[in-house]
């Protein structure tokens, strides 16, 4: 399912989301969980996407005694001026929600049978999900989740028509539990090795937006979900707001570092920009410059 590029602009401010690349050691490496959205989905329909959405009003209802941190410390690993403590610990019980509510992953927790069962069957109530958690006598695990970068939707944004800031985390996969995908919003749940994923993108077997296509170019670098964590709280979260334009009718989107991005300094190795290109985003150099 070929994306549709959007050329409109959007005046809305971005929405405040959370995504996760959960990781976990295979026999061949590295791998990262993606879910592949129902083809009907509003956003990213069909894509192949890391577990995440939007910021939910109860994400930020937390009794601190259920915290594995407190706020403040959320907020200083997100490494944002200005943003409220509320806000930082909202983010990460996000991550948290919407990776199990796509994955059935709670991640944090010691796999224990009927422990995710339970939290749907509260969810379902109407509980929320860190209270679900908390009445299951389990710490809401913030410190399981690590930023690793920030995305803000452009005005004109290329894959859909609407803006989101979308802060990255990274997770190590629980031990013992099994990732399933959401029926309602997901076709499937798959793990990859991040070279392995862009190799199939290339191939046309799955589709790619250019976030998830420019951060399994930098997993792809890494050996181990330990040495992915280690990366994570070794520098703080990368700010990425990536700038669209078209050249003879092709979509261009760079990024920092690029030479017409506004931002000179470049935050990864690899390519600074992606053009849509034979139906998907490709980036100069083809495959070969994805996979570094």
């Amino acid at each position: 399912m070929a994306l549709t590029i959007n050329s409109d602009v959007v005046h809305t401010a971005p929405v405040p989301s959370a995504t996760v690349m959960v990781v976990r050691d295979a026999p061949q490496g590295l791998e990262v969980l993606l879910v592949r959205r129902h083809g009907n989905s509003g956003v990213l329909g069909g894509v192949h996407v890391f577990p995440g959405g939007k910021l939910d009003a109860a994400d930020h209802q937390v009794d601190p005694s259920s915290l594995d941190r407190l706020a403040r410390d959320c907020a200083l690993s997100l490494n944002e001026p200005g943003l409220d403590p509320g806000t930082a610990l909202g983010l990460h019980v996000a991550a948290l929600r919407e990776t199990f509510e796509e994955s059935g992953l709670l991640l944090g927790q010691v796999h224990r049978a009927d422990l995710a069962q339970r939290v749907r069957e509260l969810t379902a109530a109407g509980t929320g999900f860190a209270a679900a958690l908390q009445q299951l006598g389990c710490v809401v695990s913030t410190a399981s989740v690590w930023p690793w970068s920030r995305w803000i939707t452009p005005r004109v944004p290329s894959v859909t028509n609407k803006r989101f800031d979308t802060r990255f985390f990274v997770a190590a996969a629980p031990l013992g539990q099994e990732a399933e995908h959401c029926a309602f919003e997901a076709t499937e749940a798959v793990w990859l090795a991040p070279r392995r994923a862009l190799e199939r993108y290339w191939a046309g077997e799955i589709d790619l937006a250019p976030p998830q296509i420019m951060s399994l170019c930098q997993l792809g670098h890494l050996r181990t979900a330990a040495d992915v964590m280690t990366a994570a709280r070794s520098r703080p979260p990368v700010l990425i707001e990536p700038e669209p334009f078209d050249v003879d009718g092709v979509r261009v989107i760079c990024y920092p570092g690029d030479p017409a991005h506004s931002v000179a300094q470049r935050v990864w190795p690899g390519p600074t920009r992606l053009a849509y290109r034979n139906q998907r985003f490709e980036a100069e150099g083809g495959l070969a410059a994805l996979l570094g």
